[in-house]
């Protein structure tokens, strides 16, 4: 059996690639994926010359979200769910942001939901030119995790988060380029090799100054990514008790738009 999460590591050059590898549900994470997300870092921290980390997605997406239709059903089915995800994407976050190597994300298709926070908790996001990135959490009624709330204000301020998740807007590849949410976007056809030049190029470069840059600009904020991990999980457990959180996830699974009362 093919496993959720491929690891595939360089030798020559140091570089680990992890690739979302479930395309038939365009890499929606669910438990068994999340799982070998977390094994797949893991192996990543003792890892002997490790020089860059890159997540990508196998198929015409990147990561289309989260498995919304495990959450479908009863609030106490829905936490379940939900805990069983976040314990151990969690901790793949919080590991990945303290490797001692620089983390690049590659999105080709669609990064929605914790497919845009997993993205986003990278050092540099690089897109194809047919990308497209959204919170997409406001259309089940409920908040983003995975980090998505932590680095979206990082990426690009409030103002336009708020804008992102208020306004269930989606983001072409030039717009989140233009926003400052992505770092490049690739010429058309020539992603994989756009990737793997700057792959290259940063692999080259001073890795542990980089991972050392990384987190002294996490403290400079002044929050701490794993106490605002646990208050996401808070916030959305909360959400999943609300009759608009089962409105948005019955509205979802019947592909129609979601009747939300604020209840």
């Amino acid at each position: 059996m093919t496993s959720p999460v491929i690891l595939q590591f360089d030798d020559n050059n140091g570089v680990a690639t992890l690739t979302f590898n479930r395309p038939e549900a365009l890499n929606a994470i669910n438990v068994p994926m999340a799982e070998a997300f977390l094994e797949a870092t893991r192996s990543l921290r003792d890892r002997q010359g490790l020089r860059c980390v890159v997540l990508t997605g196998a198929g015409r997406a990147f990561m289309a979200g989260g498995d919304v239709a495990s959450m479908a059903g009863s609030h106490v089915q829905a936490r379940e769910a939900v805990n069983a995800l976040l314990d151990a994407l969690n901790p793949a976050i919080l590991i990945l942001r303290e490797l001692n190597a620089p983390v690049i994300a590659g999105v080709r298709g669609f990064a929605a939901g914790a497919g845009l926070s997993l993205a986003m908790g990278a050092d540099l996001i690089i897109s194809d030119a047919n990308a497209r990135f959204m919170v997409a959490y406001d259309g089940i009624g409920t908040v983003p995790d995975c980090g998505g709330t932590w680095f979206l204000n990082r990426r690009i301020g409030a103002g336009r988060a708020s804008q992102l998740m208020l306004l269930g807007q989606t983001l072409t590849a030039q717009e989140a380029l233009a926003w400052g949410l992505i770092n490049q976007v690739a010429v058309k056809g020539e992603f994989d090799e756009t990737l793997d030049e700057l792959t290259r190029k940063v692999a080259a470069g001073p890795s542990r100054a980089y991972a050392a840059f990384r987190r002294l600009s996490d403290e400079a904020f002044g929050a701490d990514l794993s106490g605002h991990l646990e208050a996401e999980r808070h916030a959305f457990l909360e959400a999943v008790g609300t009759s608009d959180f089962q409105e948005g996830v019955a509205a979802f699974l019947a592909k129609r738009p979601a009747q939300f009362r604020g209840q």
